[in-house]
């Protein structure tokens, strides 16, 4: 199980933190990625972190603004959201899976419900 948190309201060019926590089985894994959808558009992949891979992946449209990081003790991966933007308003979800980094969230084998963030 997934849950994420953190989301909310905030103004533009503040900052947030969301948190995606990962409890018994789907705390075993290799990949976590965080995806955001707005309504009426795909989902997009933000970022991904992958265990024994020390980059993360930061997609183009947030690289500089986002950073994202793992707690491997607390099974809780970060994503650190600094400068946002109104674009940057939709549900943010994070997935995660024991053995690939997929491109697609509906790929991975575990999903949280998401956390909306709101900039304005």
């Amino acid at each position: 199980q997934l849950v994420e948190s953190g989301g909310g309201p905030v103004q533009a060019g503040g900052s947030l933190i969301l948190s995606c926590a990962a409890s018994d089985q789907s705390s075993k894994t290799t990949c976590i990625s965080w995806f955001r959808q707005i309504p009426g558009k795909e989902r997009e992949r933000v970022s991904t972190i992958n265990r024994g891979h020390g980059v993360p992946y930061i997609a183009d449209s947030v690289k500089g603004r986002f950073t994202l990081s793992r707690d491997d003790a607390k099974n809780t991966v970060y994503l650190q959201m600094n400068s946002l933007k109104p674009e940057d308003t939709a549900m943010y979800y994070c997935a995660a899976d024991p053995n690939y980094c997929y491109s697609h969230y509906e790929e991975f084998n575990y999903r949280g419900q998401g956390t909306q963030v709101t900039v304005s």
